[in-house]
């Protein structure tokens, strides 16, 4: 596969850019080859500038659930762009989506729109914090919930792919903080809630982990978790940036039937468009300003084309019956890939909700950071470039998702499987 333009405009931007892109994992170094620089998306498929295509199961890191270039949302974008792109003042497209967000995910009485799900984390533990007056985050090893100082702690994401040692950079009075302790583990859980000399304001968690890799909950711990909190009155916060009308349209509170206090999402909310949301109760949500005195405040907050963008995506993804043929596609695509790795004896492990997954290169069940730092990342660098030489778009680490979206055709799911098939069988 020819991808010389690529390379040369990797080259050039390594003049112009830290490291030649603008989010680190982009860059495919843990995946021991150069990035690809796309041209454009339509569907399922993305192109480069080599003019090569691939079945792309990245989806932008999931917001794309419909697909890339999608007529409708092209259309509202379109409608929107034609008023103008930023006007720092109210628009009835954010009131429209602020009602559909509250409407479908069952904790959210108000929303508070922002740019970025980093700045939907940072902007709920702030409230989190002014709320209760208290200072200590707990979060949970492995999970990722943006590159805000207090986060980097035993994170997820590319802090894990590249190999980041938590923190530098970050004040000693930010991280003393923070506690992160591991993901499923109500024994842990526990007893550092109950700590009474923690001061704890907030527990942030993502309700399903999507950036140590896929890391499903046990659902005991999660209702364990939504028990202390509320004893305790410590504030619940779910990063649901991912989760959020994915997994279902109410997101994986609603899938799970357990409610946080605030919830923070990103991503599909604004149909493929910079966005970030958080919101919950009212009693909370009543203290940001300019009601309260907690301060946050963004000039492209609320911006036209996003609010536009994701009003036409969530409406389409209130048609009936939509989750659970994008459950049944996954699912069945998922059990075919995991048959293909048992086929040729590979130690795998497959791990899949809704339509996100991980297939993890280690025999071991993942449930957890340590668990997912078994995986063989030297097997799962093989993988992505024979995948990708094979016109198959995986993300380049092993500890993210892959994504199913309702683009996908069963034509392209069979090549996919085709194309792991060729792939492992050299691994």
């Amino acid at each position: 596969m020819n991808t010389e333009k690529s390379r040369i405009l990797f080259e050039k931007a390594q003049g112009y850019i830290p490291g030649g892109v603008n989010s680190p994992v982009r860059a495919c170094k843990s995946v021991g080859c150069n990035p690809l620089f796309i041209d454009r998306a339509s569907g399922s498929k993305i192109f480069d500038v080599d003019g090569n295509t691939f079945i792309d199961f990245v989806c932008s890191w999931g917001p794309m659930i419909l697909g890339h270039d999608h007529p409708v949302v092209r259309e509202a974008v379109a409608e929107a762009l034609g008023k103008g792109t930023s006007y720092g003042a109210p628009t009835p497209s954010e009131v429209e989506l602020a009602e559909l967000v509250t409407e479908a995910v069952p904790s959210v009485e108000r929303v508070r729109f922002v740019n970025s799900g980093t700045e939907a984390t940072m902007s709920a533990i702030r409230l989190a914090r002014g709320y209760t007056g208290k200072n200590v985050v707990v979060k949970f090893n492995g999970c990722y919930h943006g590159h805000a100082d207090s986060f980097l702690v035993k994170a997820g994401s590319g802090v894990i792919t590249l190999g980041i040692p938590g923190s530098p950079g970050v004040p000693e009075d930010i991280v003393k903080n923070t506690i992160s302790i591991p993901y499923n583990d109500p024994k842990i859980l526990e007893k550092t809630l109950r700590d009474e000399s923690l001061s704890i304001a907030c527990v942030i968690i993502e309700p399903v982990a999507g950036n140590m890799g896929v890391v499903v909950p046990d659902i005991n711990f999660l209702k364990k978790l939504k028990e202390l909190t509320e004893e305790l009155k410590i504030v619940l916060i779910f990063d649901e940036v991912i989760t959020g009308f994915r997994l279902s349209f109410g997101g994986a509170q609603g899938r799970f039937g357990i409610n946080p206090d605030l919830t923070c999402l990103g991503k599909i909310i604004g149909g493929g468009l910079p966005v970030g949301a958080y919101g919950g109760k009212k009693e909370i949500m009543d203290m940001i300003a300019p009601g309260g005195p907690v301060y946050q405040a963004g000039t492209l907050s609320g911006n036209p084309l996003a609010m536009a963008a994701g009003i036409a995506t969530l409406k389409l993804l209130k048609e009936p019956g939509f989750y659970d043929r994008l459950e049944k596609k996954a699912d069945s695509f998922a059990a075919e890939l995991e048959g293909v790795a048992k086929k040729f004896s590979l130690n795998t492990t497959m791990n899949r909700i809704g339509s996100m997954m991980t297939t993890f290169f280690t025999g071991e069940e993942v449930t957890d950071f340590a668990s997912a730092m078994k995986a063989d990342t030297g097997k799962y660098s093989r993988y992505y470039r024979g995948m990708r030489a094979q016109g198959v778009y995986l993300a380049p680490s092993q500890f993210e998702a892959s994504f199913v979206s309702a683009a996908h055709t069963s034509e392209d799911l069979e090549k996919a499987i085709e194309s792991a098939e060729k792939v492992l069988a050299k691994l």
